[in-house]
């Protein structure tokens, strides 16, 4: 993976001390959705940051990236969440259920390069242009890289996907969640190389081992480049969306 982020002003042998982290690197948010603020660490997003979210079938993926998504409006990041695998008619719906009130841009592409070229149209007009920007896909088994001619979408196409993504992050300074799938048997549906390929990888699953909080959604942060990996939660869910139940500490 070739990442484009522009450090030719360091010389290949410097030393680490005279490496200077760029300020927009620096410029850290929280979302304002607390659960899932407790899941990355409790510090915020970095800029540049890319993140694959995962999720057993019906855990509440799309749910929680929703309610993500109107908080992350609220506390002024622009934030757009397309959806390549449900209509915006759907989304829109689950809106509704969930009594999401602030509002945030949607798309509906399912081609990665046409759509980080409009995310980007969007990213540098004058209204958002000093803002954090957060690009939201779900999901990232439903996206064409462009590879084929015929659309036809394999493993390597995840790969190129995401690795198109990662480097739109880094490049500009953005971040980016991906939405990703699991298998019944609770495995990455793709290559482990994804998991590489990302800074943080969030997981929503159902607890089936404990008796006291079985059927609960859990929450919790395997991997974070850039913060800590939070507290595990576990949590409710309803048709207003989470409620926490138990949360047990990062050891």
């Amino acid at each position: 993976m070739r990442l484009k982020v522009a450090t030719d002003s360091v010389a290949f042998g410097s030393n680490i001390n005279d490496v200077v982290v760029p300020a927009e690197m620096k410029k850290k948010f929280l979302s304002g959705f607390d659960i899932f603020d407790a899941a990355i660490g409790g510090t915020g997003f970095t800029p540049s940051a890319s993140m694959i979210f995962t999720g057993e079938a019906g855990a509440g993926k799309t749910t929680m990236m929703l309610t993500l998504a109107d908080h992350l409006s609220r506390a002024g990041t622009v934030t757009v969440f397309n959806t390549a695998e449900e209509s915006l008619f759907q989304v829109k719906a689950v809106c509704e259920r969930l009594g999401l009130k602030k509002g945030f841009a949607v798309g509906n592409e399912t081609n990665v390069a046409d759509l980080l070229k409009k995310a980007d149209k969007l990213r540098v007009t004058p209204a958002n242009k000093d803002k954090p920007f957060l690009l939201i896909i779900d999901s990232l088994q439903c996206m064409d890289d462009g590879h084929f001619s015929t659309g036809r979408i394999t493993s390597a196409t995840a790969e190129r996907s995401l690795e198109q993504v990662t480097n739109w992050c880094k490049e500009h300074y953005t971040n980016a969640i991906v939405i990703g799938h699991v298998t019944k048997s609770g495995s990455f549906a793709g290559t482990n190389k994804l998991r590489h390929m990302v800074d943080c990888h969030t997981h929503l699953g159902i607890e089936k081992k404990d008796k006291e909080l079985m059927g609960l959604r859990v929450l919790e942060t395997t991997k974070n480049r850039f913060g800590g990996a939070g507290a595990r939660q576990w949590m409710s869910l309803n048709k207003s969306g989470f409620e926490v139940v138990a949360v047990a500490e990062e050891e």
